[in-house]
């Protein structure tokens, strides 16, 4: 695919989120020139463009990058902050092109906060990424707008396939969807850190504790990414019966780790929706 006929995308804000998506098409096979993005500061930019070979902007030189990355883009994906998100779908309103599809991956920000602010009938898709995006391995959700037709999510599934699995949920579903995928990156490196810190303790060297968990983790990892894996079955595998595995699985269980984890999942899940309430302002 050359840069002619692939549909040209515009970054908005580049940050970790967006960059891994970035990386994740670019590592696909997506040409460096069918791509724009925009940053606030200059040497992000410069930096950006010696890793990725693309075209960026820094809205702190020039007032008007953001307009003129979208006006001739398909694709614009929002990838700033989540308080910021409202008003740059603002900002970008009058530059868009009316087939443009814009693709927000901010957490909170609701479908309808976001067409609120463009033009009637603009296609806006909601997308929920995680960090693995960056390797190609991550979990992309996607919800439509009231404008994104059965074809146009089609269009955001090939697009954003190439940086992972890509699920279609209906919004409602998000902000749960966030608290098992987007958050899960990290409660899998509190994982590790875990698993180090106990070896530690258990005497091993630091050095070589955190290897062994970072790389066991991984392994694990990569176990549940074959074709039909199943968590639980995997577990049983590796647990022999009245083996040390046991002992440790019955410790969690007696601690409650899985309520642990589920009460940790819908604290998330709470805040997620509480920043919504806040972004949206008092109702009048």
């Amino acid at each position: 695919m050359t840069a002619d006929t692939a549909p040209r995308i515009a970054f908005l804000g580049c940050g970790s989120m967006n960059e891994s998506i970035l990386a994740g098409l670019l590592a696909a096979g997506r040409a460096p020139g069918s791509v724009t993005a925009t940053v606030r500061r200059a040497d992000r930019a410069e930096e950006l463009r010696a890793r990725h070979g693309v075209t960026v902007l820094a809205t702190g030189e020039d007032d008007a990058a953001n307009a003129g990355a979208v006006r001739e883009a398909d694709v614009v994906i929002l990838g700033v902050k989540p308080v910021g998100i409202v008003p740059l779908a603002r900002e970008i309103a009058p530059a868009l092109r009316p087939t443009a599809v814009v693709i927000s991956v901010a957490a909170a920000v609701s479908l309808a906060m976001i067409e609120a602010e463009l033009p009637a009938g603009q296609p806006v898709v909601r997308s929920m990424p995680n960090t693995p995006s960056r390797l190609g391995r991550g979990v992309l959700s996607i919800s439509a707008g009231s404008s994104a037709t059965p074809e146009l999510m089609d269009m955001a599934r090939a697009l954003l396939a190439p940086a992972g699995t890509v699920v279609e949920i209906p919004e409602s579903q998000v902000d749960a969807l966030s608290a098992v995928s987007g958050s899960g990156p990290a409660y899998a490196f509190y994982l590790a850190e875990a698993m180090a810190a106990a070896g530690v303790d258990l005497g091993l060297d630091p050095g070589l504790s955190a290897l062994i968990a970072r790389e066991t983790v991984a392994g694990a990892g990569f176990m549940l990414a074959e074709e039909g894996a199943d968590a639980a079955a995997l577990r049983r595998a590796v647990t022999s019966p009245n083996g040390t595995t046991q002992s440790a699985i019955e410790t969690f269980e007696e601690l409650g780790l899985q309520g642990i984890i589920g009460s940790g999942a819908r604290a998330a899940t709470a805040r997620a929706a509480e920043i919504t309430r806040e972004l949206a302002g008092p109702v009048s």
